[in-house]
């Protein structure tokens, strides 16, 4: 199985908006994800740093594919702009791919 972690920045001010919305996931959202083989997926916030992970049943480059090809996504992504900054990488448009340094299990 895949890892794939992810970091962003909540904007000032918006850390409870930003919590809320996550409580309130959408169910087609969550959707997507388990389409998409992803599981054990959580998101971690210190300040207003975001680090998120997630691991990939079908591997990294169906769920990169799945969520690129999806609406929900895509709708779920404009939803989230007013409350947090998330780089984006121009070829793949999705998240920068970090390099694990490190695991211990």
């Amino acid at each position: 199985m895949e890892r794939y972690a992810w970091r962003a920045r909540i904007l000032p001010g918006m850390k409870d908006e930003y919590c809320r919305r996550h409580d309130e996931i959408w169910p087609e959202m969550v959707e997507v994800l388990r389409s998409a083989g992803i599981v054990n997926y959580s998101i971690w916030n210190v300040g207003d740093d975001l680090f998120g992970y997630y691991e990939c049943q079908k591997g990294i480059e169906f769920a990169a594919k799945v969520q690129a090809e999806s609406e929900v996504v895509n709708r779920w992504n404009e939803y989230m702009k007013d409350v947090m900054v998330m780089d984006m990488d121009p070829v793949t448009h999705a998240q920068p791919l970090m390099r694990e340094v490190f695991r211990m299990e």
